[in-house]
Parts: structure tokens; C-alpha cells; sequence
């Protein structure tokens, strides 16, 4: 709920924005808040981040190993596409597809695109917000530098691969760019060069992409 709150606020500015303008505007605030949260040491420790955050308890069965773990995230995973789909299927959702196609038409039937933009952006904050605190429970600390702008370039490179627009595409352009680091371990690469293979692949299948499909792989939405 204090995500979504925080959302609220830095939608207001960063929504007069559209297409790659109002990307740039969200990185901009996250260096503003990465920067504060940095440097107010009295409540987030700065750089030394805080430990010891206890692992999810349901009942008495605690979920303390990475088996556990999977399980617990697959099913938020589920259960979040299930929400996304139930809200992707309502009239809500519809407008929300047809201010994408042409957010005058729409505002010309009377409807407050303004608003629905809004709630659209605090519900992505809010679903973030649940994969964040999953992973904090899952490695138990967390500080500043576990979400860099390096964390959100990956998440626009996943969106762009995967491609925009709908369910599908976000989960496609995961799983690739999760499972092909995976293949490298196969390869008697030294470690030492690894990382900037990797990186070079992340780039690769970009371009190749923007190029051929520039709605991604499985998206609906073309960037303008």
C-alpha cells in the first residue's frame, strides 16, 4: 500500500509524458529515491542495508529453503496473472487498450484518461512492490544497491524482447533473458569474461529484435 502511494505521486508528473519520454521521467525518479533512501541512514541504514528480515511464515510451515521458496513464489506469480488477466477482461481494462490505441477518441467519449493512467500505474507499482518484498524475505537483506538502474534497464530490456501489450509477452522476455545466461554454465567460459558475454548476448537479442519485431516476440503493443 505505500508503493502504490508512492506511485500516486510520481504519476502525476511523470504522466503529462508519453512513450520513451515517460520511461526516462520513472528512471529519473528512481535515481532521486535510490539517492534518498542511500543517504537517510537513520531509517534504511544507508549502504549497509538491513539484515536479519525473516523468512515468509504461513501457519507454523516456513518457507527457509530455495524448494520452498519456488513454490511460494509460482503461486503469487499465478495468482498476479490471474489478476492481470481478470482486469485485462472487465471494461476497465478495455479502456485501458483503447487509450493505448488512441487516447483522444477515447477522451472525446468523455472518459478521464488522466485517472485510468493513474490506477493503472499505481497497480504495476503495487505488483512490483509484491516481487520486491519476495525477494527480500528470500535473501533476507536488502539495501539501496539491490535496485540500481542496472535492475530497471534489465526490466525495459525484458518488455522489449518479450514485447508490451499483454500477458504473454512480459513472461516470454523473462524467460529468455533468465534461461539464456543458464546455457552459458555449459560452456567452459572463465568467469572472469563471462558477465560481459552475457551482456553482449543481452544486446544481441535486442537489436535482433528491434529490428524484426519491434512489438517483441509476443507483444501487441509496437513502441513509438
Amino acid at each position: 500500500m505505500i508503493t502504490v502511494l508512492l506511485s500516486f505521486i510520481v504519476s502525476i508528473p511523470s504522466l503529462r509524458l508519453k512513450g520513451d519520454y515517460f520511461i526516462l521521467a520513472t528512471l529519473g525518479f528512481q535515481i532521486i529515491i535510490f539517492s534518498i533512501l542511500y543517504n537517510w541512514v537513520e531509517l534504511t541504514r544507508g549502504p549497509y542495508g538491513i539484515p536479519g528480515i525473516p523468512s515468509p511464515q504461513i501457519a507454523n510451515f516456513t518457507f527457509d529453503n530455495p524448494a520452498k521458496f519456488l513454490i511460494l513464489s509460482t503461486v503469487f506469480a499465478l495468482l498476479v496473472n490471474y489478476i492481470l488477466y481478470l482486469i485485462t477482461s472487465i471494461k476497465f481494462g478495455l479502456i485501458l487498450k483503447s487509450i493505448r490505441e488512441d487516447e483522444i477518441v477515447v477522451s472525446t467519449f468523455g472518459k478521464n484518461t488522466t485517472r485510468f493512467k493513474i490506477i493503472s500505474f499505481s497497480i504495476g507499482a503495487g505488483i512490483a512492490a509484491i516481487a520486491g518484498s519476495l525477494y527480500a524475505t528470500y535473501v533476507t537483506y536488502i539495501d539501496p544497491t539491490s535496485f540500481t538502474l542496472n535492475e530497471s534497464i534489465l526490466l525495459v530490456t525484458i518488455l522489449s524482447i518479450g514485447g508490451s501489450g499483454n500477458i504473454i509477452g512480459p513472461i516470454v522476455g523473462t524467460l529468455i533473458l533468465i534461461l539464456l545466461p543458464e546455457f552459458l554454465r555449459f560452456l567452459e567460459i572463465p568467469d572472469s569474461i563471462a558477465a560481459n558475454i552475457r551482456m553482449m548476448l543481452y544486446a544481441l537479442v535486442l537489436i535482433i529484435i528491434l529490428i524484426y519485431k519491434p512489438q517483441g516476440i509476443a507483444g501487441e503493443y509496437e513502441p513509438e
